[in-house]
């Protein structure tokens, strides 16, 4: 394969384009750092008030409810794949770039509770497949498979700040083995480390903040049996309520697949509902219920003890319904909410007999993100990175293999519309009942 001279043009190309998808995924996540900073944190300071009231989050995710059905029904590519379906690394083409930004930059900020990481990979495959056309590249099928897995890495990798992280989750969730893992991961992994590098020369020359997978944790105890003896429990608990948080975004994946702009309101408004209801019930900040999860996971991890037992219960609850109501209306990704809620899980369950903090978060989010997105090794590199530290990976890895057999074997609930099928479509009962077979045998599909 190497020997053939288009081929080693095509990973040239590749390498190539690494460099500016990296650069616009830079300020792509820029944008929506400083986005949610103004409006969740400054304007609510500018106004008089310590943090975000209560009702903060109702105006603003019904403003998003509105605009990413409107972004649905109106633009190609529908502002990208659903995230209940899990992440994707292929069917946006560059012509649904306008409304996956527009979804991602209105609807993140506003407080969906979603993180940016199934934009990035959208917005790294079209604008790789864009810059292909405009450099009047050969367009076949094998070309377009590297050029929008090389553009998908190289963003990714911006978000994860790890060229391996953004290469083995694109090769798990494209289901690519043998020699085509080969053709179609080696540009990958050249594009993911061009990126990463003019990401990170990028963040030490402007000093803008993109979030950091860091959060903070101690070093953990040697492991002893109790931990072990406690992840055979828990992991399978954990995967259990976030699987059917999924299965309760499929359900509202079906909910506004008709009346698209006014369905996909209401079920952001339900989940800005939630939002409120967790600032009410604790009296803090509903920030800490809306968004991705991502900067409060750190907080989490530093100062658990600002956590009391009620807040924590509050946000598992309240969240998670506000996360599955996203999930099969809005756009972004699965990643760091489910983070959030398996660390927010760990620290309420770290006091048990024989447990510990970093343990406890440990297996907490390792069951909670292979639940969410059904790629075991993946989840485990993701989960390592954020501990800092390899002496807890036997637990991450028995989590997130305990996890992964138990979501594969419960129901996954109904369908998710494909990609390409048109809302407001009904569907009928050949169609139903052909969906109903598909879905036990395999547990995603398309979104």
């Amino acid at each position: 394969m190497l020997g053939r001279p288009e081929y080693r043009r095509a990973l040239v190309f590749c390498g190539l384009i690494g460099i500016p998808v990296a650069l616009i995924a830079f300020w792509f996540l820029v944008a929506i750092h400083e986005l949610e900073n103004l409006i969740w944190t400054d304007w609510p300071k500018d106004l008089g008030w310590q943090h975000a009231p209560w009702w903060w989050g109702l105006p603003l995710l019904t403003v998003a409810g509105v605009v990413v059905g409107l972004v649905v029904t109106h633009l190609p590519g529908r502002g990208g794949h659903l995230p209940a379906g899990g992440l994707h690394s292929g069917g946006v083409t560059w012509q649904a770039l306008p409304g996956v930004l527009i979804a991602a930059l209105v609807g993140l900020p506003l407080g969906a509770v979603l993180g940016p990481e199934a934009p990035l990979i959208a917005m790294g495959g079209g604008l790789a497949l864009l810059f292909g056309k405009l450099a009047r590249a050969p367009e076949t099928p094998s070309s377009t498979a590297l050029l929008g897995a090389a553009g998908s890495a190289a963003a990714i990798s911006a978000l994860f700040g790890n060229p391996v992280v953004g290469a083995v989750l694109l090769m798990e969730v494209a289901g690519v083995g043998g020699p085509q893992l080969f053709a179609v991961m080696l540009p990958a992994l050249l594009a993911s480390g061009v990126g990463d590098l003019i990401f990170t020369g990028f963040v030490h020359w402007t000093g803008f903040q993109t979030g950091s997978l860091n959060i903070g944790l101690p070093k953990p105890p040697p492991l002893d049996w109790p931990d072990v003896l406690w992840v055979l429990v828990l992991a399978p608990a954990l995967a259990f309520l976030v699987h059917w948080i999924f299965v309760g975004g499929r359900y509202a994946a079906r909910f506004v697949t008709t009346r698209t702009v006014g369905n996909t309101t209401l079920c952001a408004l339900g989940a800005a509902v939630c939002v409120t209801l967790y600032a009410i019930a604790t009296g803090r900040s509903p920030a800490e219920a809306a968004l991705s999860g991502e900067a409060a996971l750190s907080g989490l991890a530093q100062d658990p003890h600002a956590w009391p037992v009620g807040a924590l219960v509050a946000v598992l609850a309240f969240k998670g319904l506000a996360y599955a109501l996203c999930l099969g209306s809005l756009r972004g990704g699965p990643v760091f909410p489910a983070l959030f809620l398996g660390g927010a899980a760990g620290v309420l369950l770290a006091p048990l007999p024989g447990l510990g903090l970093v343990p406890a978060m440990a297996m907490g989010m390792a069951a909670s993100v292979t639940a969410a997105l059904r790629v075991p090794v993946s989840s485990v590199v993701l989960v390592v990175l954020l501990l800092g530290n390899v002496d807890t990976v036997a637990l991450v890895v028995l989590a997130a293999v305990l996890s992964f057999v138990l979501a594969q074997r419960l129901p996954q609930g109904p369908r998710i519309p494909a990609f390409d099928e048109q809302p407001g479509r009904a569907e009928t009962a050949p169609e139903a009942a052909t969906a109903r077979v598909k879905d036990r045998s395999a547990p995603q599909d398309g979104g």
